[in-house]
């Protein structure tokens, strides 16, 4: 169950099974957008598990005046209270929407490292704090970090567990939407058996119950209402079930050929003291 760029390159290079449709009728169920990914055409090794918005958040008490665009990060009174995700596409996914690049689309060398001069400018300058994976959420709830960039669920998470104390935001520029796909690896003989799991879960009752515990984006049609017998109140909750405006600001960081993928890691890692 890896995230988009890696159930890439595992399906490229050969690592999973094609699935057999006919073994899972509720795939049927998958949202219309993540039925066709340019990682897999038509979803013939992979299936959506969750998915999410990477965006940013801020405490509400601590910062009232909020968060509309990645650049309200670098006001100076946030100065070492900025965590950003170790996420590469995420982090830098932000940082060139707000450049104005469809990251999505067709872009470069100079779209990825005008970003980058930015992300090193703020780590250098002392206005990031860290630079982490899960446990920037530490931060927040100790106080140290106010804001940054951070991933949808874990703050419907940390509202529920903290008296609802941030704020997530899809900055105005767009934020980046990433899954978590199931897979069947090459070597397995159990790919019926994983099939029929597969299909369990995309029973929009099931999925209903997955979404209420893991509080990611529901791939699931049909789960929304579903959710109604489980707890009424995440019907509304948009991080978990996206109103279409909401995902017309997300975007999917494209897919990276090997060279890109080595040569825009290896500045990522340099920029943040990897």
């Amino acid at each position: 169950t890896l995230t988009d760029w890696m159930a890439g390159r595992l399906i490229r290079q050969g690592y999973t099974q094609a699935l057999d449709p006919g073994n899972i009728p509720n795939s049927s169920n998958l949202l219309p957008s993540l039925q066709n990914v340019d990682f897999d055409p038509g979803r013939e090794h992979s299936l959506t598990w969750q998915s999410g918005y990477a965006g940013i958040a801020c405490n509400k008490a601590k910062y009232p005046k909020g968060l509309k665009s990645v650049a309200d990060l670098w006001d100076p009174s946030l100065k070492g209270r900025i965590t950003v995700l170790d996420e590469m596409r995420d982090t830098m996914g932000l940082l060139m929407l707000q450049d104005g690049v469809d990251i999505s689309g067709t872009w470069g060398q100079d779209e990825f490292q005008k970003a980058l001069e930015v992300l090193r400018g703020n780590i250098d300058s002392g206005q990031i704090r860290q630079v982490k994976g899960n446990s920037y959420k530490e931060d927040f709830i100790s106080g140290d970090a106010i804001a940054g960039i951070v991933w949808s669920g874990d703050l419907v998470q940390m509202n529920f567990e903290n008296d609802d104390q941030w704020e997530f935001v899809i900055p105005e520029a767009g934020g980046t939407l990433w899954s978590d796909n199931l897979m069947v690896p090459i070597g397995s003989p159990r790919k019926a058996n994983a099939e029929k799991l597969m299909d369990y879960y995309f029973q929009p009752e099931v999925a209903a119950q997955v979404a209420a515990y893991v509080n990611f984006i529901c791939p699931v049609t049909g789960a929304k209402e579903a959710m109604e017998k489980i707890d009424p109140s995440l019907m509304a909750n948009p991080l978990i079930f996206p109103a279409e405006e909401d995902l017309a600001k997300a975007h999917v960081f494209r897919s990276l050929d090997a060279d890109e993928e080595s040569s825009f890691a290896a500045d990522f890692q340099s920029a943040i003291g990897a």
